[in-house]
């Protein structure tokens, strides 16, 4: 008879940042609250965690649950909750009047990846609710990418593009970096033609071309243009033979 009306919610934090986690229970007769914490597959009862509203100041990554029971001793628990907790933040550090919307902590980094091998982008946030990503490449949303870290096991040459994440949560959103990723075939060079590359370097004949999109602006932090026109201006230069360097922000 003990109806859950308000579960916890997980959360991403910088170390040493206070919140409550919050939980809310409905039954016939009093209710009675514990609070249980888990790291490192070790399971304990928080001391004093007795309420419906759990004060934590963190510290370290752990994993939450509440138990809920009434004086005939049927129970019933939360849903499990993660505290992620960010120990350095540096320019990620959100302002001191942070309201809990998604803040980049991590970005992507460019990288050249052989064709067939796996490729990895990481990104973190941090958030109140603790932020939801997604994926995107050349602009275009990647459906089953919607985790922190994107992987392809055996990538191909048309995983080649741009990539950057989004990470939302109710408060808002915030975009990463976007990074180049190479995806190419192996080149096996035999020692005559090696030599050669050394002793007969060519003159530099390619065009590179630098776009930055700015889509970070203090009354219309949402705007969607850049975004869109930087991946826009990078193919039609691509089709002049540029060699393309995308940034935002």
């Amino acid at each position: 008879a003990i109806v859950i009306t308000e579960q916890p919610i997980s959360v991403s934090v910088p170390v040493g940042y206070s919140f409550t986690l919050r939980c809310r229970a409905e039954g016939r007769t009093l209710l009675q609250y514990q609070w249980f914490c888990q790291r490192q597959s070790v399971c304990q009862q928080i001391p004093g965690g007795t309420k419906e509203d759990l004060l934590i100041t963190a510290q370290q990554t752990q994993l939450y649950i509440c138990r809920i029971n009434d004086l005939y001793r049927n129970a019933v628990f939360s849903d499990w909750v993660k505290v992620e907790v960010h120990q350095c933040v540096a320019r990620g550090l959100p302002p001191r009047l942070w309201r809990g919307e998604p803040v980049i902590v991590l970005n992507p980094t460019e990288q050249r990846v052989e064709v067939g091998k796996p490729l990895q982008l990481q990104c973190a946030a941090m958030g109140v609710p603790a932020p939801s990503y997604q994926w995107y490449r050349n602009g275009n949303l990647l459906e089953h990418q919607k985790r922190k870290k994107l992987w392809i096991t055996q990538a191909k040459v048309s995983d080649s593009g741009t990539y950057l994440c989004c990470a939302s949560n109710s408060h808002g959103e915030h975009w990463s970096n976007a990074v180049d990723i190479h995806i190419e075939k192996s080149l096996v060079l035999s020692p005559e033609s090696t030599k050669l590359v050394k002793e007969e370097p060519t003159a530099a004949t390619g065009k590179i071309a630098l776009l930055v999109g700015n889509n970070r602006y203090r009354h219309h932090p949402h705007l969607m243009a850049p975004l869109r026109d930087v991946f826009e201006l990078r193919l039609l230069l691509e089709q002049l033979g540029f060699q393309v360097v995308s940034l935002l922000d």
